[in-house]
């Protein structure tokens, strides 16, 4: 019969694979293993059959492409695994401290990863204003011009953010978006000099926002997670406080992913 996957120990074998059935059993493979031959190898399909697939699963964002040039699971699949399980994923141990943060400062509060060169927000909180953000979970924001997204391009060497700007461009969203590669690695020196990130009126009109990175335990970008509100509604002190808020809350989640506490946060 088409499209029957039988698993063996160590991996997966693939019998006449349909269509739905390679998508699927590269899905499968993909949580186990992060490299394009591995994962051929695994689904028993040739690379090529494979990396198109990959590609078209990343457009779709059901997988993502790490730091690393490897593949993982996408924002999309996480999302529903993370609705379906109770089990530990990122969206398990950050959803208790991003609803705290949004207590905390009662506004909107967002958790986005990097999918290529856009950021995908993974959860929104809605804040107890009464606005609402016009955010949604699965929606993609630009990196250079958002809170969530700067937080990310500052954890990245200058060649390659001068690498995503020459695909992407600086596009205009607004009159305050910067529009200069050397101005933004500027910007982007203030962003980790500060530990976080704010968007200013720079992807839409009257929206503020303040972000910070959350890491894995190896160190790297594992997620941003950010505060938005209305610019009306956010002085600079406040903002500030929000600042702090966000770098903390960035903190706990990584640190609930297994990153060691540094010697400050010991002795503390």
């Amino acid at each position: 019969m088409d499209g029957v996957v039988t698993r063996s120990e160590g991996g997966t074998t693939v019998d006449r694979l349909n269509a739905l059935g390679k998508v699927t059993a590269i899905i499968e493979a993909v949580t186990v293993e992060s490299r394009l031959t591995r994962i051929a190898n695994a689904v028993e399909l040739p690379a090529s059959t494979v990396h198109r697939i990959l590609q078209e699963l990343v457009n779709l964002g059901w997988v993502r492409t790490d730091a690393r040039r490897g593949y993982t699971l996408g924002p999309r699949l996480l999302a529903i695994g993370a609705r379906a399980s109770e089990g530990t994923s990122l969206l398990n141990v950050a959803d208790p401290l991003l609803r705290n943060l949004r207590d905390a400062t009662g506004h909107t509060v967002h958790m986005a990863v990097r999918q290529q060169d856009e950021m995908v927000y993974l959860s929104k909180v809605e804040g107890q204003r009464a606005y609402e953000m016009r955010s949604h979970v699965g929606g993609t924001v630009p990196l250079h011009c958002t809170a969530v997204g700067k937080c990310l391009l500052a954890a990245l060497p200058a060649g390659e953010v001068r690498s995503i700007v020459k695909r992407t461009g600086l596009p205009r969203h607004t009159d305050r978006t910067i529009t200069d590669v050397e101005e933004l690695l500027e910007h982007l020196e203030t962003v980790r000099r500060n530990g976080f990130a704010t968007d200013n009126e720079e992807y839409e009109s009257h929206v503020r926002c303040v972000g910070a990175l959350v890491v894995d335990p190896n160190g790297l970008p594992a997620a941003s997670v950010s505060v938005s509100s209305l610019s009306f509604d956010v002085n600079a002190t406040r903002l500030r406080r929000h600042a702090k808020l966000v770098v903390a809350a960035a903190h706990q989640i990584s640190r609930a992913l297994g990153v060691p506490l540094d010697e400050s946060e010991r002795s503390g």
